[in-house]
C-alpha cells in the first residue's frame, strides 16, 4: 500500500532527533547574542545563549558559541571546558567518517527529510572551516596561558582533522558529481536567476585552495614549534601558510628567520594576534527554480537557497600602537572568504536537494492544473512554509585574524587598536622568550583575556578594567 506524502514527511520527522531544535530562528537568536558583545556586554551574550539552550542534550553549535563568549570574557578554563565538549562531538563525526558506518535508519530519515522538506533536518555536524578553526582556537587559549605544549597537542590535532577532511571531501565532491549525472541535474549556481553568484565568484573566494585550511592555522603551529625549540617542525608550518597565501613577505620573512640564531636574552619573540569582526551570518533567498516534466511542460517552482551576509559591525584597520609606534597588522585569514569558498563547493548538493523538493512541487502543481484547468498554472502556486535554506552556523567565530611579530624587551608594553581610539591603551607585560598576544576587536570595543596582561599596581590608573 503506497504512504501518502503526509504520512511520508511524519515518518521523517520520527526518526529525527531534536526535529523541533531543527526549526529554530537560529540566525535570529545569534543576531540577539552578538549585539550583546558589541555592546561589550559579554555576561549579556552569555544569558541568551543559556537561555535559547535550554535542553539537556545540548548540540555542537552551543559549544562553539559558548566557548567564543567565555574567551572573550577572559574565561580561559571555562571556555577550554566548552571547547573539548565539541571537540568530542566532532571526533564522533571523525571516527564515524574513517568507519565508514552509518546508521541506516538515521541517514535514510535525514536523507529523506533533506530532500523532502528542506537542509534544516540534516544533524549540524559543523562545516570543515569550522571543525579546523575549533583547534586553532583551542591552541590560542593556550598560548594565552604561555602553555606551548598544550598549544601543541591541538596544533597536532587541526593537522590530523585537515587530513581527514581532505580525503572526505574529495570523495564526496566525486559522488555528488557522479548522482547529478544519473539524475539529469544541470543546474549550477550560475544558472539560478536572482541568486548572488557574483559574492561566490569573487577573486578572493576563488583564489583560496579550498574553504577549510588557513594559513594562520599553519603559521601558528610554525610560530608555536619554533618557541618549543623544534624548527624542523616549525619550517613545514611555514611552508603551508605561505602555500596558502603565497607572495607575502611577512610568511616568507618567518621562514627565513629559522635560519638566524636567537635573539638577546631579555628579548622575547612576539606574535601578536588580532581578531576582528563576527563570522558572517547565512540567511536564505527563493529564486525561481525551472522543472521540466515532459517535452512540453516546465512548471516554475521557488526554492530557497543558503547565501552569506559578512558582518559589518566592525571597520576594518591594519595596524596597531606598541609602545606609541605603529606597526602593521597582517590579515592572514577571512572566515567569509572560507564560508563563501565553502557554499560555493557544497551548491551542487545544495543544489541536487533542492531539485528534488522543486520536482515534487512541479508533479503536485502540475496535478492541480488537470483537476481544476480554469485556474491552471506553469507557476507553482503552493506556499510551503517549511521551504528555508539552513542558516545554522558559528557566529561568533572571528571573522578576520590579522597579525604583527616583532622582537620586544621584556618588560611591560602598551598596546592600542585603532577601532578603539577612546580606549585607554591595553598594558601588557611579556616575559617569556616566545609570547603570544591576543586580542579581540568588536565594534568599538577591545577584549583581552590573556595571561600577559598586566594590572597596574595600587594608586596606578586602571586601564584593563573595561577589556573583560
Amino acid at each position: 500500500m503506497a504512504i501518502s506524502f503526509r504520512l511520508l514527511v511524519l515518518l521523517v520527522a520520527s526518526l529525527l532527533l531534536n526535529a523541533c531544535a531543527a526549526y529554530r530562528n537560529y540566525d535570529l537568536e545569534l543576531a540577539q547574542t552578538n549585539a550583546q558583545l558589541i555592546s561589550g556586554n559579554v555576561d549579556g551574550a552569555l544569558y541568551l545563549l543559556e537561555r535559547n539552550n535550554p535542553w539537556d542534550d545540548k548540540d555542537l553549535l552551543y559549544y562553539f558559541e559558548k566557548g567564543e563568549v567565555l574567551r572573550t570574557r577572559g574565561d580561559l578554563a571555562d571556555s577550554q571546558i566548552a571547547w573539548r565538549s565539541a571537540d568530542r562531538i566532532v571526533f564522533q563525526w571523525e571516527e564515524t567518517v574513517r568507519s565508514g558506518t552509518v546508521k541506516f535508519l538515521s541517514r535514510l530519515g535525514t536523507e529523506l527529510g533533506t530532500m523532502i522538506i528542506n537542509d534544516k533536518l540534516r544533524r549540524y555536524e559543523g562545516y570543515d572551516y569550522e571543525k579546523v578553526m575549533l583547534t586553532t582556537q583551542m591552541a590560542l587559549n593556550q598560548l594565552a596561558m604561555n602553555d606551548f605544549d598544550g598549544a601543541r597537542a591541538d596544533i597536532k590535532k587541526t593537522h590530523e582533522r585537515e587530513a581527514l577532511i581532505a580525503r572526505l571531501r574529495e570523495t564526496e565532491y566525486e559522488r555528488l558529481e557522479a548522482q547529478a549525472k544519473a539524475q539529469g541535474i544541470a543546474v549550477r549556481y550560475k544558472d539560478l536567476q536572482g541568486y548572488p553568484v557574483t559574492t561566490l565568484d569573487a577573486p578572493q573566494v576563488i583564489e583560496l585552495k579550498n574553504g577549510y585550511q588557513s594559513a594562520f592555522s599553519h603559521y601558528l603551529a610554525g610560530f608555536t614549534y619554533e618557541a618549543l625549540g623544534e624548527r624542523d617542525l616549525a619550517a613545514p608550518g611555514y611552508r603551508q601558510a605561505i602555500e596558502l597565501r603565497p607572495n607575502m613577505p611577512f610568511l616568507e620573512q618567518a621562514l627565513r628567520n629559522l635560519d638566524k640564531p636567537s635573539g638577546k636574552a631579555d628579548e622575547s619573540e612576539v606574535l601578536i594576534i588580532v581578531q576582528s569582526g563576527l563570522a558572517p551570518a547565512r540567511s536564505s533567498v527563493r529564486v525561481p527554480f525551472p522543472v521540466r516534466l515532459n517535452d512540453n511542460l516546465v512548471i516554475v517552482s521557488t526554492v530557497s537557497f543558503p547565501v552569506m551576509v559578512p558582518d559589518t559591525s566592525t571597520a576594518a584597520f591594519n595596524t596597531i600602537t606598541v609602545d606609541g609606534r605603529k606597526q602593521t597588522l597582517t590579515s592572514l585569514n577571512s572566515i567569509t572568504d572560507m564560508s563563501l569558498r565553502t557554499l560555493r563547493d557544497d551548491m551542487p548538493g545544495i543544489i541536487q536537494r533542492a531539485a528534488f523538493r522543486a520536482n515534487l512541487d512541479a508533479i503536485r502543481q502540475a496535478e492541480d492544473n488537470k483537476r481544476d484547468p480554469a485556474h491552471a498554472s506553469l507557476v507553482s502556486t503552493r506556499v510551503d512554509p517549511f521551504e528555508e535554506a539552513d542558516t545554522r552556523t558559528w557566529r561568533t567565530l572571528p571573522d578576520t585574524t590579522l597579525v604583527a611579530r616583532m622582537r620586544l624587551k621584556k618588560g611591560e608594553h602598551r598596546l592600542s587598536l585603532p577601532n578603539a581610539p577612546g580606549m585607554a591603551p591595553i598594558r601588557v607585560r611579556i616575559d617569556q622568550n616566545h609570547q603570544v598576544v591576543s586580542l579581540r576587536a568588536l565594534g568599538n570595543q577591545v577584549f583581552i583575556s590573556d595571561a600577559a596582561v598586566w594590572s597596574p599596581s595600587k594608586g596606578e590608573t586602571e586601564t584593563v578594567s573595561s577589556l573583560k
